[in-house]
């Protein structure tokens, strides 16, 4: 029975798996996932989770509850060697193996993708997985916190100061989420105001949100900016040392802000583990593939090799995707991989596969509680009915009905019961408390050295007498206390002949 090896278990992976499972007849081939999380992450619900809208358990998907067919092993793959149809896989604890498969599906994901700006590797945070969206929210409120006992001043400023770096999507989406998220904090802390609160985002180029019109995009400006948050064009982050921002303009001004909390959306790049393998490799590290996705090196097929969402370099045949390939998002990663699932099972049929393409159905954005964007064409909706849009589209394409109820329950909950304010940001540290008041064993007495018996002097025989002690030792007989009154009586008679003699 041939063997499926699908290498990361995000969008891509876990919808080809799924999609496999679905498709493939009982014996007909197995299927081997590895990804090193348990779970894929919805992406597109991060942005409510850092505002608190959803809980963070509820936006990811188990492989092995929902993958009932799928052999999920939790691991990293280290290097693909094609030419032998082996994947080295690296467990957590124990040693390295080596699988063997007949088919390979690489859906490896993408990473934050930093520039070598001084300070970001050290005081920024990312948004691409499921516990930087819970950092992310518990910061804010235990922030919140330490602010409402400070007096008015640079610490307090620096506590309730957001920095977003990157006005695509995700930044826009977070940023305006969290702003909501802080307006309806304040109610809970009337030692603060809203102009307290500090937003800013920063954006290299001289638009944001490129998925939408311009005029759309210019609406959300100013939607911001009503709400008290500062969108920065034409700037970029000069430096963060120490969680000071330099902020450097397009005239070569600086500004600075100080920040507690620096969220990094400005880029994703194909998951480096891609140059452990012997797949080509275009300029921006992304795999190679034909519109049907099968790994193709220039003009020749590579047999039995397949690759698509953001680690792949997939032709976008509709001609609107950015040099001629389909934008790394959630959308094209999930439908690439039902059309890889259904093209791998028609290559193990001898059958013919079909390219993949999709004509973009539009962009929908939340923007905080009841606010949001959608944009199909030349068509775009603001505001409320696009904010329901959002929830609509997103809650029906989160997969399975458990994980979509469970969503829905958060929203529902928020709804009627507003959001959970509780942080839980000693997550961090979960032992701390325990360690604080654990009893421990006493260390043992230390034992008082032995008596050593003095060395002979140099030159001395050996069994002669050491040298003699400094000091002669006191006589102490005068001090003993008789034993016996009578026998004390006689020694002192005895004593006084001796003397009268």
């Amino acid at each position: 029975m041939p063997k499926i090896l699908v290498v990361g278990g995000g969008y891509a992976g876990f919808y080809t798996a799924w999609k496999l499972e679905k498709h493939l007849r009982q014996g007909e081939a197995e299927v081997v996932m590895v990804d090193p999380l348990p779970y894929m992450t919805y992406q597109p619900f991060l942005p409510e989770v850092a505002a608190g809208s959803i809980e963070p358990r509820h936006a990811v998907v188990s492989h092995r509850r929902h993958l009932k067919k799928t052999r999920v092993v939790t691991a990293k793959v280290t290097k693909v060697d094609h030419a032998s149809k082996t994947a080295t896989i690296t467990p957590a604890i124990g040693e390295p193996w080596e699988e063997s498969y007949d088919q390979i599906v690489m859906t490896a994901g993408a990473v934050s993708r930093t520039f070598p700006i001084p300070g970001v590797a050290d005081e920024a945070i990312g948004l691409k997985t499921i516990e930087e969206a819970a950092a992310i929210r518990d910061k804010i409120l235990t922030n919140f916190a330490k602010a409402s006992n400070l007096p008015a001043g640079p610490e307090r400023d620096r506590l309730l100061t957001v920095v977003v770096v990157g006005g695509g999507f995700a930044g826009i989406e977070v940023f305006a989420e969290l702003r909501s998220f802080v307006t309806d904090l304040l109610k809970s802390y009337p030692q603060l105001s809203f102009d307290d609160t500090h937003f800013h985002l920063v954006e290299a180029m001289g638009r944001i949100m490129p998925e939408v019109s311009l005029e759309t995009s210019h609406w959300v400006l100013k939607n911001l900016a009503e709400r008290g948050a500062n969108v920065h064009l034409e700037t970029q982050l000069a430096s963060a040392v120490g969680g000071v921002c330099q902020l450097k303009a397009k005239d070569e001004s600086i500004e600075t802000i100080e920040s507690d909390l620096i969220i990094w959306t400005a880029g994703v790049m194909a998951n480096p583990m891609v140059k452990g393998t012997d797949f080509p490799l275009e300029p921006r590290g992304r795999i190679t593939v034909q519109p049907d996705l099968r790994v193709v090196n220039e003009d020749e097929v590579i047999a039995d090799a397949w690759a698509c969402g953001d680690v792949a370099a997939v032709p976008d045949l509709t001609g609107a995707g950015v040099g001629g390939m389909c934008v790394p998002n959630a959308q094209h990663a999930v439908r690439q991989a039902k059309q890889l699932a259904k093209n791998l099972v028609a290559v193990l049929r001898g059958e013919a596969t079909v390219d993949y393409k999709h004509d973009n159905l539009g962009a929908v954005a939340g923007l905080g509680l009841g606010i949001g964007v959608f944009q199909s064409g030349k068509f775009a909706m603001k505001g409320f009915l696009a904010w329901g849009a959002h929830r609509g589209y997103h809650g029906m394409a989160m997969p399975s009905w458990e994980r979509k109820w469970r969503v829905i329950g958060d929203w529902v909950g928020g709804f009627f019961l507003g959001r959970d304010i509780a942080s839980l940001d000693d997550r961090e540290t979960p032992r701390a408390a325990f360690e604080a008041w654990a009893s421990r064993p006493k260390p043992a007495a230390a034992e008082e050295p032995k008596a050593v018996a003095p060395s002979p002097a140099a030159g001395t025989p050996a069994g002669a007498a050491g040298p003699a002690y400094g000091k002669p030792a006191e006589d102490v007989s005068n001090e003993a206390a008789p034993v016996d009154g009578e026998k004390a009586d006689a020694a002192k008679a005895a004593a006084a002949k001796a003397d009268a003699k």
